[in-house]
């Protein structure tokens, strides 16, 4: 056999041989994915949530003292409202019903219509929604309470509609579509969109439900 056909020979082995390290390689990586950590972000200190009592659609008291030691997602609605509040309360029915049985996590859902909203109206609107009174609280009470709550510690927005810009009787309120998260201590830590033509709600409810999660791991 000569040096030519000697070189050839050797040549297609080598590759041969290369060929077949590649086919084990792809068949150890199938058998075993790589396992690519998702990355987390520490949620930033907004600021403290203030002291408040309100009360609950059972007509009982419940006060920041009563959420510490557990997280807890809050929105802002009324029952009378005829925009994105629906929408809003099923989005909070549905995070609900996603987190963990283990979670001790809150749901708290204020109003910006308090004079209306009475426990026994909410309690009629939280039925509706099938919401879990042992872990979801929708909050009326004295407007200046509710106020302070949602819009200095909260950062939630809630303005009254001058009669001549509704477009609606119940048309009343310009307010807040995000869910915020506070953690244990009682701090405000994080807020989400929740409506919206840009917002997808399985990546926002999963944003949300991460969060919760990494507050609970806090000490």
């Amino acid at each position: 056999m000569g040096s030519a056909e000697k070189s050839f020979h050797w040549t297609v082995l080598v590759g041969l041989g290369l060929v077949l390290g590649i086919l084990v390689c792809l068949v150890v990586l199938l058998k075993h994915p790589a396992q690519t950590p998702r990355a987390s972000t520490a949620l930033p200190v907004i600021g403290p949530v203030a002291g408040f009592t309100l009360t609950n659609q059972a007509a009982q008291p419940v006060s920041l003292d009563d959420l510490k030691g557990r997280v807890w997602v809050a929105d802002i609605i009324f029952t009378r409202c005829a925009g994105p509040c629906p929408e809003m309360t099923r989005k909070m029915k549905d995070l609900q019903d996603a987190l963990p049985a283990t979670s001790q996590a809150r749901l708290v859902t204020l109003t910006t219509d308090a004079d209306f909203d009475t426990p026994e109206i909410l309690a009629r609107y939280a039925g509706r929604y099938a919401a879990d009174g042992r872990r979801w609280s929708f909050l009326t009470g004295d407007k200046v309470v509710v106020a302070n709550l949602a819009i200095d510690s909260l950062k939630l927005t809630a303005v009254a509609k001058p009669p001549g810009e509704r477009t609606d009787p119940n048309d009343l309120f310009v307010h807040s579509t995000i869910f915020v998260v506070v953690d244990k201590q009682g701090r405000l830590r994080g807020a989400f969109e929740s409506v919206g033509e840009h917002i997808r709600w399985p990546e926002a409810r999963q944003d949300i439900l991460d969060a919760v999660r990494q507050l609970e791991e806090e000490p």
